[in-house]
């Protein structure tokens, strides 16, 4: 009997695209896309469709411009991807996106939709500083999108991860 091949996790982390400021008495929730942002949602979904980074399942922000942006984004995949919008990712912590990536054992490829700066501290906290500051030396742009995968059962160890790719817009 051959032993058991580990199958690679992968781990899509994409940052909402750009957002217009939040009008007199609007919440900050509420903001839409730019006409540029939805310009650059609908690249990064394209540029991701070309290269096959199709994940089994979106995670995203409950906020407009997240929603919008998987929306527009899941627009370049022909088949249907199931995406939820959870409220708990707004103004969250890099450790609750950290716990819905890590938790999800029955996909073997995830997307989550969000925000900065948390994007950025979840790429740290899975990368380690030198690589996340090598690999996006002026930050996680709007609508960058992270590739990375975990080879380990382990996912919650640093060196289990490697950033295969990074596409902007």
């Amino acid at each position: 009997m051959a032993p058991s091949q580990q199958q690679t996790f992968r781990l899509y982390l994409l940052r909402h695209a750009q957002a217009g400021w939040a009008e007199p008495g609007e919440r900050d929730f509420n903001r839409r896309l730019t006409e540029e942002g939805k310009a650059e949602a609908a690249l990064i979904g394209k540029s991701a469709a070309e290269k096959n980074y199709r994940p089994d399942l979106v995670i995203s922000s409950a906020a407009i411009r997240c929603r919008e942006t998987t929306r527009i984004f899941l627009h370049s995949f022909r088949g249907a991807i199931e995406a939820s919008y959870l409220d708990e990712m707004y103004n969250a912590q890099a450790e609750t996106y950290l716990n819905l990536a890590l938790a999800r054992d029955e996909v073997s490829s995830l997307m989550l939709v969000g925000h900065n700066p948390t994007m950025e501290a979840v790429a740290e906290a899975l990368l380690g500083r030198d690589i996340l500051e090598a690999s996006l030396p002026h930050g996680f742009p709007t609508a960058g999108l992270a590739v990375l995968d975990c080879a380990s059962r382990d996912k919650a160890k640093r060196d289990s991860w490697r950033l295969i790719d990074f596409l902007t817009p």
